[in-house]
């Protein structure tokens, strides 16, 4: 089964890809490696935004984490020219947590974020990851997640 009917068949359209928020590009290309800046939560009403350990619960941050990958994917389609099918595998995730000092769930939030990918790309979305804590993200989003890709 092709990428974009696993897609379909998830229930996920890809949207356009963000534009970045700064000075920087979404993604750079060296040979069949492609890295991608950082995505943030962000869904249909704007920003995923939240705190574990204070105003977010896993799951919704979990979620957050999916919107993650979404836009990761977003930015893979991009980078591939419009052609998703094009993607190899997932590399390599790394997760950051919009956390209390205290919680300590961080893989359970990223998680979101590589169930999606398996359930998306089968075994070419297994991949290696980080998932870490920060004090604070931008405009307070509750996770912000960037990727390693193959693409042909």
């Amino acid at each position: 089964m092709s990428i974009t009917d696993k897609l379909s068949e998830l229930g996920v359209t890809l949207p356009d890809a963000p534009a970045p928020a700064a000075n920087y590009v979404p993604w750079v290309r060296v040979g069949n490696t492609l890295y991608v800046s950082g995505q943030v939560s962000a869904g249909p009403d704007g920003f995923i935004t939240g705190k574990l350990g204070a105003d977010i619960s896993i799951e919704d941050a979990a979620e957050a984490a999916k919107s993650c990958a979404v836009s990761l994917l977003a930015q893979v389609r991009a980078a591939c020219d419009g052609d998703i099918e094009r993607l190899v595998r997932v590399v390599k995730l790394t997760g950051f947590v919009n956390s209390t000092q205290d919680f300590a769930e961080q893989p359970k939030v990223i998680n979101g974020a590589s169930d999606f990918l398996v359930a998306a790309l089968g075994d070419a979305g297994r991949h290696s990851r980080s998932a870490v804590s920060a004090a604070s993200l931008p405009f307070g989003v509750a996770v912000e997640i960037e990727g390693i890709f193959e693409i042909r």
